[in-house]
């Protein structure tokens, strides 16, 4: 590689990820596997079911707006080739997510948050903290993030609507996802998370779904 090509490749970093941050919070996502609640069985929901089952769906996308910021900023600051390919696979599988999110959003009649750039840029910087302080703590952020996520999607299955199969088969599919991300993580050398480092995930998690069930 000679010098220009050295040269030109920052810039080309930044139009990619410019690119990929508006495609996100744009609304603009391509999953690469069927819908997992594309075969489930439609039901009818009241008015206050479809719009608890809008209200956690649009957590749910938030939640994979943050994924792909976080899973980006992470795999390029990632030291080895293995972990960038890691975080990139993972990412394609987290706009899965994003995409059956938003479709299931439309099918509910509702539509992603109106704060999506911010929890983008948020993530984006909280990953690349994490990132530039080491591989492992980098795993390990990850470790603590799908353990925090596989706890609150299990709540969202508690909490759907017993009939709404098509919300519930996407979610199911999610957390199996996330298990697997998280265990995948650990095996390649993740860190523990200090106990105040998870407080303070958890405690910006709650505020994210809050805010996201509404808005």
């Amino acid at each position: 590689m000679d010098n220009a090509q050295r040269a030109i490749n920052p810039f080309d970093h930044l139009i990619v990820g410019l690119d990929r941050a508006l495609r996100v919070v744009g609304g603009v996502a391509k999953a690469s596997r069927p819908n997992p609640g594309a075969q489930a069985q439609h039901a009818e929901l009241n008015a206050q079911e479809q719009r608890h089952a809008a209200g956690l769906m649009r957590v749910n996308h938030v939640g994979e707006v943050c994924a792909q910021a976080l899973y980006d900023s992470q795999g390029r600051h990632a030291s080895t080739p293995a972990l960038r390919a890691q975080f990139a696979e993972a990412g394609r599988e987290e706009e899965d997510h994003l995409a059956w999110t938003a479709e299931r959003l439309g099918e509910l009649g509702s539509q992603p948050s109106l704060l999506n750039p911010l929890w983008y840029a948020g993530s984006y910087v909280l990953g690349t903290v994490a990132a530039r302080m080491g591989d492992a703590v980098s795993l390990g952020f990850v470790v603590e993030t799908e353990r925090q996520v596989e706890m609150h999607l299990d709540g969202h299955l508690d909490e759907l609507p017993p009939q709404d199969a098509k919300s519930r088969a996407i979610v199911t599919q999610m957390r199996d996802d996330e298990i697997e991300h998280g265990a995948k993580a650990q095996a390649m050398g993740a860190a523990e998370m200090p106990l105040p480092v998870r407080m303070a995930m958890r405690a910006m998690a709650k505020v994210m779904t809050k805010t996201a069930y509404y808005i």
